[in-house]
């Protein structure tokens, strides 16, 4: 527990520079916050809208967390909400060292914790404002609690109690795949293992019962609130219709089967060939080692099915894939192909420093050429050397793993130091507080906003609706006295709007114009 604890502030430190400097990205991080901004406004806490319209897609329980952060520090601070994802996979983390710690040296758990901290979306979506992360914690919770039922751990009261408690809260973050990872994982694993029969001891009217309750009180309670039309979105809209014919990121079968290579990266290579030839030789024997293969196998398939995907949607499968890996590493050895999925991305360490150099001097990019920046690209080069050096010529392959993603992660603190200088590309923070200062200046009358993406919710810094325009619009004198924000690409690319704002008051914020009307 104390080795956990050491770890998970080590990455809470490599992490702090990018809570505490980055943007909030406006697709859907600063969209939740003005629903938030919305929700308060208006006195809601079970429905929500989005510029006025209804506003059903997701389940209350992340948006109280960030409504708590709201009333607890009076706005909105990215080093603050940014726990809300990174807590709960630390969480992850924690619970599956702890499930393996039976079966796995005190080596390769060390080893597996760096491993999962590290993969590439897992490491994403602990610094991303979304609930996925919230999600699978409850998920893994959950599966970890049906475990212990199963081998008769712990306080059966306790646990019959826990199980549909985290089943709820998971369902309560995200939405119906929050019941179905557990349900169909824990149904599979009985029915494979031939103990079916038992299925009533873990899915009974003790859970049922909690689950009904659950979701009867939260469906009055958006009844209540929101009425029968948002009660019908919630239910049919944001469900079935997601499931079976969706409106929204539809993809084909097989979307997860090649999403799931860069998800896991850098260890795409070394997981999935490690699960692969255990599967094949039948190594796979452990009840445990049966039980993640099991659910690793139903999520992917599960979500398969579902026409909604994105990469995202994977990431409770992401703990399994690493601790299956990790309960079948004692049974490998050294060898070249397993050294080549480990050296592979080491390389690309090697290489990040000169294609930094290039990066840095072509017109595009030439605002990667920061001093963080060039120094992380040398710690990366570095670690990468190091790593190769473990890998060859030490021969120790849970050497190499560690030296990297510790390199790694040291890499992200020192680089996350110049993601200022990033900020006005990647968010509208810089923007809007240049706008505000303008707006105080010129005395103006509003905001309007010409082909910029998801504009509306740039309501969280300028703390009034924001008008998007068209071309039309620009030549009206209807919007005189507001300030024009634009994209400074589509004013270069539009002799319309390039003869529209020449002679008038601009300035440049990043990729972004601000005129004065």
């Amino acid at each position: 527990m104390r080795n956990n604890y050491i770890l998970s502030l080590f990455i809470l430190l490599a992490l702090l520079p990018i809570l505490l400097f980055r943007d909030y990205t406006p697709s859907n991080e600063l969209r939740y916050l003005s629903i938030v901004d919305e929700a308060l406004r208006n006195g809601h806490f079970l429905t929500f809208t989005n510029q006025g319209l209804p506003y059903a897609d997701k389940p209350p329980l992340y948006f109280w967390l960030l409504m708590f952060s709201r009333w607890l520090l009076g706005g909105h601070y990215m080093w603050f909400l940014g726990l809300f994802s990174l807590a709960p996979a630390l969480v992850v983390m924690g619970v599956m060292d702890r499930w393996v710690r039976g079966e796995v040296s005190a080596e390769n758990r060390f080893t597996g914790r760096l491993m999962l901290m590290s993969c590439g979306l897992f490491l994403g979506m602990a610094i991303v404002l979304r609930m996925d992360m919230l999600m699978s914690m409850f998920i893994v919770l959950a599966l970890y609690t049906f475990y212990k039922m199963l081998q008769e751990e712990g306080s059966p009261r306790r646990n019959a109690l826990l199980f549909p408690l985290y089943i709820f809260l998971a369902v309560f973050s995200k939405g119906p795949v929050g019941i179905l990872v557990p349900l169909l994982s824990t149904v599979a694993f009985l029915s494979v293992t031939g103990r079916i029969r038992t299925v009533g001891r873990y899915w009974g009217w003790r859970t049922w019962g909690i689950l009904l309750t659950g979701c009867t009180l939260w469906f009055i309670g958006v009844y209540w609130e929101g009425g029968p039309e948002y009660l019908n979105n919630l239910l049919f809209n944001q469900t079935v219709n997601r499931a079976v014919n969706s409106f929204h990121h539809d993809e084909p079968f097989y979307y997860y089967f090649l999403s799931v290579w860069y998800s896991l990266a850098p260890w795409s290579l070394l997981l999935i060939g490690i699960i692969g030839v255990g599967v094949w030789r039948g190594w796979v024997q452990t009840e445990l080692e049966r039980f993640f293969l099991t659910t690793l196998v139903t999520i992917v398939v599960m979500l398969s099915c579902i026409s909604s995907k994105i990469a995202v949607y994977l990431t409770p499968a992401f703990p399994f894939f690493v601790y299956l890996a990790v309960l079948l590493l004692s049974r490998f050895r050294w060898n070249r192909w397993l050294a080549l999925a480990i050296a592979l991305p080491a390389t690309v360490f090697v290489l990040s420093t000169p294609a930094l150099l290039w990066i840095g001097t072509q017109p595009a990019t030439l605002f990667m050429s920061q001093p963080f920046f060039y120094a992380a690209a040398g710690l990366l080069t570095l670690t990468g050397l190091l790593t190769l050096y473990c890998l060859y010529k030490k021969k120790e392959l849970n050497r190499s793993i560690n030296t990297m993603v510790i390199g790694l992660f040291i890499a992200v603190f020192v680089g996350g130091w110049g993601l200022p200088a990033l900020n006005s590309r990647m968010g509208f923070a810089d923007l809007c507080h240049k706008a505000s200062a303008v707006y105080q200046e010129k005395k103006a009358v509003g905001y309007v906003t010409f082909n910029i993406s998801r504009p509306e919710s740039m309501d969280v810094f300028l703390h009034q609706d924001v008008k998007p325009i068209s071309v039309l619009g620009l030549l009206t004198n209807d919007y005189r006295g507001n300030l024009l924000l634009l994209s400074a690409k589509a004013a270069a690319k539009s002799s319309t709007v390039r003869d529209f704002i020449n002679g008038k008051e601009n300035y440049t914020v990043g990729d972004y114009l601000i005129v004065v009307l």
